[in-house]
């Protein structure tokens, strides 16, 4: 019996085990939680702390990237989830660890690092290259040949122009318009986004 173990237990967990279901790869999908909520529609075997690398496969169902980060690192059979209504291309490279949710569109030429969240129908443009940890919100859009550094978060619905760089360690907020590269880590808001002082 293949078993998926989700570590993680909340509405970005249950997304992630209904992708997994969809994917139709595991007989069994449980989670590991260490707060985990009174009510919950898959079985919680204990804390993320219990779960040892054995014959299970793992995924870390945490929006946080550092702690997604530090989870991840010490499991070695962490999967990729890819939604079967996501569109990518041939020959997009994708990351351990990461999820691609429904509608999400990666254009050909694109770089996934680790435990990157591609979530629901944002789009990844041609050439872009998103290190690890990143997490692309809902409805967020990247032009084409975008670099987004380490842990950073594009916030819902916002969209960064083509050939734009940010570093690592941002946060841009939702519905925020990048025009032009950052360098600079911290949060970025408005049309066009500026730092927030």
């Amino acid at each position: 019996m293949k078993r998926l173990i989700m570590i993680g237990a909340s509405g970005h967990g249950k997304v992630c085990a209904d992708i997994a279901e969809q994917m139709g790869v595991w007989d069994e999908i449980v989670f590991a939680d260490d707060h985990p909520p009174a009510a919950y529609p898959y079985r919680i075997i204990g804390k993320t702390d219990d779960v040892a690398d054995g014959d299970a496969d793992f995924f870390v169902a945490i929006g946080d990237a550092q702690i997604r980060e530090k989870i991840t690192g010490r499991l070695k059979k962490s999967v990729t989830l890819i939604h079967p209504r996501a569109v990518i291309g041939g020959d997009v490279a994708i990351g351990n660890g990461c999820v691609v949710m429904a509608g999400a569109v990666i254009n050909s030429g694109t770089t996934i690092g680790d435990g990157v969240i591609i979530n629901t129908c944002s789009s990844v443009d041609h050439d872009c290259k998103l290190d690890d940890y990143v997490h692309v919100a809902v409805g967020a859009h990247l032009c084409g040949m975008v670099r987004i550094g380490k842990s950073t978060w594009i916030g819902a619905g916002s969209t960064v122009k083509n050939n734009i760089s940010i570093c690592g360690g941002c946060m841009i907020g939702a519905g925020a318009v990048v025009v032009q590269n950052i360098a600079e880590a911290g949060t970025y808001m408005g049309v066009p986004a500026k730092k927030r002082k």
